[in-house]
């Protein structure tokens, strides 16, 4: 396991700032507002030569009870644990609170490795409150500016005694595997190496059970969960091996209707989880059995299908369910009905409070992903389309017929493929779904978004230089006569 820092403190002192200039990217979430961090988010730092892993934290709160605020505080205690170091980030500028001195007492009894950093050090503004860092007992403060990148080769040279320590002491030289999970926007990414883990991202209405399925598949209470909704905020990653599969698993902030979203912070987590599916590889679209099928989540499924991922639809809080065998009637019924573009993608009733179901999603997640990467010859393909011409022949708009000449596949996730025709712009947009149709149909691709296209036939002889008779006869021999 990698060198894991765990970045402490109490609410909005700056410590998603500083978590997305060490792990390089915008992946937390940030706003004036304190409390915007609810979960736990990790990430691959890098600091000089330094490679290590980073716990982004929720603000320590005096909370110790079962409220939203408590179950925050119980995550990042448990977060202290798990850490080799912790990185206790007071505010300069606002100088120590009683809090920071009962959150310093508290570090000092974990009797973990603390490292005290005096956040929004730039100024003068910040000189006070940077010396009253030292009354915390816990050596000498670094001056920060998470946001300016000042301080940050104090922590590295501090890290790199740490790290040096740790890894003489239990041997924890394993290298971070770097993961190439950028996707395109045509749904084209890198080529899959070999162990890398599937992604997928949960996304779906507020309370449908999002965070609790997450933590049911990993197998821990490692997402902050509760009946209020609207608790995840972030698009948290966490990865985990299940049923000996490999995931990469995206828990996203709930999407409710976009005339509903008014404040700033809810929409930076809707725009989170958009993210999250462009960068997911499968998308399953969370209902709740009790509501399914309601407007937003039809949006959220065709959202994942035109950015082209492998979409499976799950059916949460089954257990709740007394008519099971009626209401899957009904689901599948709806499903057909509202959703005609994802026909054939699974569906699956599950429960995450139990686990019921968990088998059956990973299965079909699984198979999801192995059709979305599925690659046909264009033997195969060619002579499928001169069966589909003869059966049911392209329409022949004002008398000119269209000669669809050829078929290939360009490139998999998801399968996108290229006809050549006459004319291809007169092709009417039901037969280009008809061939779509029997593409799914004949080469078991149920549900997985399909993209075809049409190009124009190639010509042979259009780069050759046109016939010149006049050039040809102007010096051309007069023919000669006969005496």
């Amino acid at each position: 396991m990698p060198f894991t820092l765990a970045i402490i403190g109490r609410p909005n002192v700056g410590k998603s700032t500083l978590f997305n200039r060490l792990v390089g990217r915008k992946l937390a979430l940030v706003d004036d507002q304190p409390g915007v961090t609810r979960d736990l988010r990790e990430g691959d730092a890098r600091l000089g030569p330094l490679r290590f892993q980073v716990v982004d934290t929720a603000g320590l709160e005096e909370a110790t009870d079962e409220s939203l605020q408590g179950r925050m505080r119980q995550l990042t205690e448990r977060a202290i644990a798990m850490a080799d170091a912790c990185l206790f980030i007071v505010d300069a500028r606002t100088g120590l609170t009683p809090l920071d001195r009962d959150l310093a007492q508290l570090l000092r009894r974990r009797g973990v490795n603390v490292i005290l950093a005096a956040n929004k050090s730039e100024g003068r503004a910040a000189e006070g409150g940077l010396i009253e860092a030292y009354e915390l007992g816990l050596g000498e403060p670094i001056a920060m500016s998470a946001e300016h990148g000042q301080g940050m080769g104090e922590l590295q040279e501090v890290l790199d005694r740490l790290i040096a320590e740790a890894q003489e002491l239990d041997d924890r030289a394993e290298a971070i595997v770097e993961i190439d999970d950028s996707v395109d926007e045509d749904g084209e990414g890198a080529e899959i190496p070999e162990g890398r883990p599937i992604q997928i991202a949960i996304v779906g209405r507020p309370n449908a059970g999002k965070s609790t399925l997450v933590n049911k598949i990993i197998g821990e209470d490692r997402l902050l969960t509760g009946p209020e909704a609207g608790i995840t905020r972030d698009a948290i990653a966490v990865r985990t091996e299940w049923m000996g599969t490999p995931f990469r698993i995206f828990d996203t902030a709930g999407i409710r209707k976009k005339a509903r979203v008014q404040e700033k912070l809810e929409k930076l987590s809707v725009a989170d989880g958009l993210r999250a599916v462009r960068f997911a590889e499968v998308v399953v679209v969370l209902l709740d059995v009790q509501i399914p099928f309601e407007s937003q989540d039809l949006r959220i499924a065709d959202l994942a299908e035109r950015e082209g991922r492998a979409v499976v639809v799950a059916v949460n809080k089954w257990d709740l369910e007394t008519e099971k065998p009626q209401k899957l009637n009904e689901l599948r019924e709806a499903f057909e009905r509202l959703l005609p573009q994802l026909r054939g993608a699974p569906m699956v009733m599950v429960s995450a409070r139990t686990g019921k179901g968990l088998d059956r999603l990973h299965d079909a997640i699984s198979k999801a992903y192995a059709v979305w990467n599925t690659r046909i010859s264009t033997a195969k393909l060619n002579r499928w389309l001169a069966d589909q011409i003869a059966d049911h022949p392209p329409p022949a708009p004002g008398g000119r017929r269209i000669r669809l000449r050829y078929m290939t596949q360009v490139k998999t996730r998801p399968p996108t493929f290229v006809t050549f025709a006459s004319i291809p712009d007169q092709v009417p947009e039901d037969y280009k779904r008809f061939l779509v149709n029997g593409l799914r149909r004949d080469f078991a691709m149920p549900g997985t978004p399909i993209r075809l296209f049409l190009r124009s036939g190639d010509n042979p002889y259009k780069d050759r230089k046109k016939f010149n008779v006049t050039s040809l006869t102007k010096h051309k021999k007069p023919r000669r006569r006969n005496p």
